[in-house]
This record gives structure tokens, sequence and C-alpha cells, in this order.
């Protein structure tokens, strides 16, 4: 809804860069392109994006001016992502940049393009060509126009990706824990730890790293990276869940640190209660 609503504001600029002057002028061709261009916003307010794609088509072919026909191939673009109809617009988007390309909105078809990878990655379980795919766009987009108010919204998009992206290596590095393939689980977790360490599955990944050394006896290894969760996220779980396989009575030591400090507050309690009567 979010890209909807910004690909909305994007058509309001184009649409009213084309004037009341542009559709007052009479055209001598058959189709009347103005007319036709007419007909297509209409449809396109409306949300009849099918029929205002066939029409903003039309009237490309028919428009004199290349800039209302530049225009009129992006706004038909724009209602094909309307209907979701990605691959047709896409082809659609190809097509204006290589027609168009020193059209002044081609920013719009950039941007358009990228949301449309964007909208169709799957989870971290699927298939890893539209992540990829959506990235190269972002990053194509965010090096060409790295100053335009689209870039905001593209960076967010972005840091996205990227946790994607380290969620497939997680997912494929626990599928190998489970099948006990030790190496190439630990080749996918170094490889979060080298590409993705910003994102939240870093902290995952060490822990993991700290499991499977322990497991195979290598346990000077398995310190290495427990210090490394330690030295940077030495409160949250996955350390706590590491420093558990170091000390094997971890949790009846923690559960006896609660009862101690239980009856240290209970004493504390009644101590005061003395001194108030």
């Amino acid at each position: 809804m979010r890209n909807f609503l910004i690909l909305l504001l994007t058509l309001s600029i184009l649409i009213q860069s084309c004037g009341k002057k542009d559709l007052d002028y009479k055209p001598t061709v058959k189709i009347d392109a103005y007319n036709t261009y007419k007909e297509a916003l209409e449809a396109f307010d409306r949300r009849d994006y099918f029929f205002a794609s066939k029409k903003f088509s039309e009237a490309e072919l028919n428009f004199t001016n290349i800039d209302l026909a530049a225009k009129s191939a992006i706004m038909s673009s724009f209602s094909l992502y309307g209907i979701n109809f990605y691959t047709e617009a896409l082809e659609n988007l190809e097509r204006y940049l290589k027609t168009y390309p020193s059209d002044k909105n081609v920013i719009y078809a950039y941007y358009l393009i990228s949301i449309i990878h964007f909208e169709q990655i799957d989870d971290e379980k699927k298939d890893l060509k539209p992540l990829l795919e959506a990235q190269k766009n972002i990053n194509f987009f965010l090096e060409k126009f790295p100053n335009s108010d689209y870039a905001i919204d593209l960076k967010f998009k972005k840091d996205l990706i990227i946790n994607q992206l380290a969620a497939k290596e997680m997912y494929i590095a626990k599928h190998y824990i489970a099948t006990q393939k030790w190496i190439p689980a630990i080749n996918r977790l170094k490889l979060i730890i080298k590409k993705y360490e910003r994102t939240i599955f870093i902290e995952e990944a060490l822990h993991r790293l700290v499991e499977i050394h322990y497991h195979l006896g290598m346990v000077s290894e398995a310190k290495k990276y427990a210090k490394i969760l330690g030295y940077n996220y030495n409160s949250g779980e996955w350390f706590e869940q590491s420093y558990k396989v170091f000390d094997k009575n971890y949790e009846k030591n923690k559960k006896n640190l609660k009862e101690i400090k239980k009856d240290k507050n209970n004493l504390f309690k009644k101590i005061i209660k003395m001194i108030k009567n």
C-alpha cells in the first residue's frame, strides 16, 4: 500500500505536467491522441488500470509530440503495475527506456522497476533470484539518483533485502546442521558474519558456530566465537545460549541465584519493617 501511495504521488506530477494548453491542441491524425490520453486518465482515476494501459499505449502511438508519447508510455507501465501485471510492466518500462532514453521522467521508470522487483520477493525458503534482482536494481537506482526523494524509500527496502538474504543463508545453514553437514553449515554461518554483520542474524550465526565447534571437540574455536559474541552482545539471548554450552550447570546456578536474591529481598523487607516499628 505504501509503495502504491508513493507511485500515485509520482503519477500526479506526471499528470499535472500535461497542461490544458497541450490538451486543447487539435491534431490532424485519424486518432486524436489528446482525447485518447484524456480517456486513459479518466480510466486511471477510476482504477480501471487495464483499460487505461491500453489507452495510454494507443495515445503513445499517435502522439507527434515525443514528450507526450514518452509520458503515455510510462503511464501505461504504471497502469500495468496497478493490476500486478509485473512482467508486462517491466517489458514496457524497458522499451520506454530504450525508446526515450533522454526523457525527463526516466527516474520514475527506474524507481518503478525497482519497486516491481522488490514486490516479487518470496520468503527465505524460496528462490533467491528475485532477491538478487531486487537488490541489483535498487543499487543501480541509488547510484544513479542518490539524492532523489525516492532514494530514501529504496534505502529502507535495501536494508530489508539484506536482512532477507541473511535469513536465506541462516535457513540453509540450519538445514546443514539438521543433516549434520558441518563444513557447509560453518561456511554459511561464516558468510553471514562476513557479509551481513549488521543484520539481526549475526548473533545467532555466532552462537551456531559456538555450538558446532564445541560439538566437534574444537573447544578453542568455540571459545573464540563465544568471546566475539560476548564482547559485542553480552546481554543478548544468543550469548546466554552460548554460555550454556560451556556451563552445563547454568540453569541450576541461575535458579539458585534467583533464590538467593529472593531470600535477600525478603530479609531486607523484614529489617525495614522492624526499623519502622
